[in-house]
């Protein structure tokens, strides 16, 4: 809050005048130097009296905005300008908005340091602000691609699972096989749907991907390649590019504390990719949790420190309390905690805590194992990587998906496909989730509730990447075989391999079938599908 105005009442003429503050200089309101009274006769004068009967002051605050990296060149750094909000425009914007605002550009003295010259900042004094988080897309959908993707499900209405296969062999293509892991990248950018009940409790509909693994197996290649797929995304590394790190920090500038948006913030609405993610800082750490799970940060003066010069002491600061969004998906990379040891948990072999670990809805652990097979396939598909011998059918199912097609599906599918549970979906993940809570084997952090949101959230996005609206018994199976992927131990299948090793099958809808049949005999509801019991005898 500023003080607007000051009345003042020359000694001599006895004129009342107002005087208001400066921008230029921060806001001070002048001593008046001369009477500017504008009677026959000039006063003159240098002598006032200041009359405090009333004051009238206005909220105020400064915020900064920041140009949008998606629209910036390689290379290009953004730039920031500080903005001035009066009266009913406090408070109404938060970090991480899009805005558009619109004012008058002055400057202002940069405040007074010893040893410092003085300089003018630019400022935007703004007259209206407008949020612009609703329309952010920026990817246009013509309607001839919205009947290529129609088409494209029809010439795949036999074998659903090859149609779908075609569109991951498009996620980071110079990456030889690796399905489990561009299945789970495709799962997860696409997401579920958010749920809100009739208490307005909400359940996040975004999807969080962690990749576990040895250095050299790909982990950036899919951080990048994510980051370009969707329409809105920060990357970054555990300790974070700023001081404010991942979430949120408190910093001081020119004298008073303002709050800095870290990554998380600043990605709402989109993607953010962590690189290191195990590299967190401490106060990352411990609201990293709310961040995932509630997609908020709650800030508050219990939260705030600062850190005295010379001393161990730390103290509280106050005045800070708000809360800011974080509806954003994570995909985080981390290498494991020295030689990854199978016979440890996973919190063990990252030095991730377990509940932090359960906000993640897949966890995959890639593991640069000997194996001669795979590295004779693997050499020679990047020695033949800049050859165009390749298999005719991989070529022409890679060349449907190119990338700006590929961007543009994903995004489609998110905006506009609603999928609902069907009766058999619904019994399916029901009967896999009270196995899990049965089996005494299995980390309790990872069959708590959260697994069963998770399976719904999967689920529901593998149906959206199938173009359907309706979440059927291969979407639930295939969110199990995704949940399975990302455990230790499973209940159901007794071999879940490598994910580094996992490649695209040559007839995925056969392989499904085999799946299908040892997942519903394991919940003992195959007796439920007589169609599926007889075809199997």
């Amino acid at each position: 809050m500023i003080e607007g105005e000051k009345i003042y009442e020359c000694r001599n003429c006895k004129h009342r005048f107002k005087v208001y503050p400066e921008v230029e200089t921060r806001n001070v309101i002048p001593k008046p130097t001369i009477c500017p009274s504008q009677s026959s006769k000039f006063c003159e004068s240098t002598r006032f009296n200041l009359i405090e009967d009333n004051k009238i002051c206005h909220d105020y605050q400064e915020i900064k905005i920041q140009e949008n990296a998606q629209v910036l060149g390689v290379g290009a750094i953004p730039r920031s300008i500080p903005v001035i909000l009066k009266d009913d425009l406090v408070d109404t914007v938060k970090a991480g908005d899009d805005v558009i605002v619109t004012g008058v550009l002055t400057a202002k003295w940069s405040p007074d340091v010893k040893d410092v010259r003085c300089d003018l900042d630019p400022v935007l004094v703004a007259n209206y602000v407008r949020r612009m988080n609703e329309v952010k897309s920026g990817i246009d959908i013509p309607d001839d691609v919205i009947m290529k993707f129609k088409q494209f499900w029809l010439d795949f209405e036999n074998a659903p699972l090859k149609g779908r296969n075609a569109i991951l062999r498009g996620i980071c293509p110079q990456v030889f096989g690796l399905f489990t892991v561009k299945l789970a990248v495709a799962l997860t950018l696409i997401g579920g749907v958010q749920h809100v009940d009739a208490s307005g409790t909400k359940v996040r509909g975004e999807s969080h991907l962690l990749l576990v693994g040895d250095p050299g197996t790909g982990k950036s290649q899919f951080l990048k390649f994510a980051a370009k797929l969707s329409n809105r995304s920060v990357i970054t590394t555990g300790l974070g590019s700023t001081s404010a790190g991942l979430t949120v920090t408190a910093v001081k500038d020119g004298g008073e504390w303002m709050l800095e948006a870290g990554a998380l913030v600043l990605a709402d609405g989109g993607l953010c990719c962590i690189d290191e993610f195990d590299s967190m800082r401490g106060h990352d750490r411990a609201t990293i949790h709310e961040a995932m799970e509630q997609q908020t940060i709650s800030v508050a003066k219990e939260n705030i420190f600062e850190a005295l010069p010379r001393s161990d002491i730390i103290r509280l600061q106050a005045g800070l309390v708000t809360t800011l969004s974080t509806r954003t998906v994570v995909f985080g990379a981390t290498n494991p905690k020295g030689q990854y040891d199978p016979d440890e948990s996973l919190s063990v072999n990252t030095t991730l805590s377990g509940p932090l670990l359960s906000r993640f809805d897949i966890v995959l652990v890639l593991l640069d194992k000997k194996n001669p097979e795979w590295d004779a396939v693997v050499s020679s598909h990047i020695l033949a990587e800049g050859e165009k011998e390749n298999d005719n059918c991989n070529e022409d199912l890679t060349s449907t998906w190119p990338f700006p097609m590929l961007r543009r599906y994903i995004h489609f599918v998110k905006r506009n496909v609603r999928p609902v549970l069907s009766k058999e979906a619904e019994n399916v993940i029901s009967r896999y989730f009270q196995l899990q809570r049965r089996s005494a084997t299995q980390n309790a952090a990872r069959t708590t509730v959260r697994m069963l949101e998770s399976l719904i959230r999967l689920a529901q996005a593998h149906a959206r990447l199938m173009f359907r609206n309706e979440v059927t018994r291969l979407d639930a199976i295939t969110a199990i075989l995704c949940i399975e992927s990302s455990m230790t131990t499973s209940a159901i299948v007794d071999s879940v391999g490598n994910a580094l090793h996992s490649n695209f099958a040559e007839n995925p809808d056969e392989e499904y079938a085999k799946q299908e049949m040892l997942i519903l005999q394991k919940l003992c509801i195959i007796d439920e599908f007589p169609a599926l019991k007889s075809n199997h005898q």
